[in-house]
C-alpha cells in the first residue's frame, strides 16, 4: 500500500470516529496528536487531511511528538497529548501505539504499522477490535495466509500443491511458514518452499516450481521479492501459473491479484 493510500485511509477512519459532519459545520478547531518515530508529519498526510476539508491553522491543529528513535520518549509524549484533550490520536509504530493506549481509553487512536496488533494486546481481534484503537496493521495476521489460499483455491479448483516465494532471513518467517502450511492443511493444499534471497534465486525458484508440478504461487511481501516483482510477475506468466501476491504492486506490473 503506498503511502498516500496509507495517509488517505487515515484520513478517512478520522472523520468516521471524531469528527461528525456538524462539528465540521460548526467550525470547531480539531486537534489531532501525532505520534511517530521520526521524521516529520507526511505532507500526504496534510493533503488527505485538506482535500477533506480539514487544513491546518483553519480548522485543525496537528500536535506532533516524535520519538527521533528513542521509543522510551513515547509514554511520557502520548501523556501529553491526552493533557492537550486532542480528539484523535495518530501513531506510526507498535511502541507509538501502545504508549497511546496506556495513556487514553477514551481518545481514538488510529495506528499505522502497527506489527500484529491482536499478538501485542493493541486489539481483541482484527474483524472486532474493540476499544478506542483502530487502524491499519503492518501484520498479515493470523488469517491472511489461509485467505490467500482460499482465493487461490478459487480460480484453481483442482489445486494441491502451492509454490510459495519467500526470504527465509526475514525475523518472522518461522511463523509465516507455519501459519501458511496450517492454513494449507485445512484446504487440502501442500506448500512448496521456495527461497529467495536475491534476484538471481527467482530463475531456479521458479524451474523448482514447475518441476514438482506446482497449479499456484504465493509471493509474499518481503524485500527481494519485491525488488524483482516484474521478473516474478513475468516468470509465473511464462510458467502458466495464477499467483496471488502480498502487495499490490505486483499486479501493477501485470500480476493476476493480491
Amino acid at each position: 500500500m503506498s503511502k498516500r493510500i496509507f495517509c488517505f485511509a487515515l484520513c478517512a477512519m478520522f472523520l468516521t470516529l471524531s469528527f461528525p459532519v456538524e462539528a465540521q459545520q460548526s467550525g470547531k478547531v480539531h486537534r489531532i496528536g501525532y505520534l511517530a518515530p521520526r521524521s516529520a508529519v507526511p505532507k500526504e498526510f496534510k493533503q488527505g487531511l485538506r482535500d477533506l476539508g480539514y487544513v491546518e491553522g483553519q480548522n485543525i491543529v496537528i500536535e506532533a511528538r516524535f520519538a527521533e528513535g528513542k521509543f522510551d520518549r513515547f509514554p511520557r509524549f502520548a501523556a501529553e497529548l491526552v493533557r492537550l484533550k486532542v480528539d484523535v490520536i495518530a501513531t506510526l509504530s507498535s511502541s507509538a501505539a501502545r504508549a497511546a493506549k496506556q495513556a487514553t481509553t477514551t481518545i481514538p487512536i488510529v495506528m499505522v504499522a502497527a506489527g500484529n496488533p491482536v499478538a501485542r494486546g493493541l486489539v481483541a481481534s482484527l474483524a472486532r477490535p474493540g476499544g478506542n484503537v483502530t487502524g491499519l496493521t503492518a501484520s498479515a495476521g493470523p488469517g491472511l495466509a489461509g485467505k490467500r489460499l482460499e482465493l487461490l483455491k478459487e480460480i484453481v479448483p483442482r489445486l494441491t500443491l502451492v509454490a510459495a516465494l519467500w526470504d527465509p532471513r526475514r525475523r518472522n518467517f518461522p511463523r509465516t511458514q507455519t501459519r501458511m502450511e496450517q492454513a494449507a492443511g485445512l484446504l487440502g493444499l501442500k506448500i512448496q518452499s521456495l527461497e529467495v534471497r536475491d534476484r538471481d534465486d527467482l530463475e531456479s525458484a521458479f524451474q523448482a516450481a514447475t518441476k514438482a508440478g506446482a497449479q499456484g504461487l504465493i509471493a509474499l511481501r518481503h524485500a527481494p521479492i519485491m525488488r524483482g516483482r516484474k521478473r516474478i510477475v513475468a516468470l509465473a506468466i511464462k510458467s502458466r501459473l495464477p499467483a496471488i501476491y502480498g502487495d499490490r504492486r505486483f499486479v501493477a506490473a501485470g500480476g493476476l491479484m493480491s
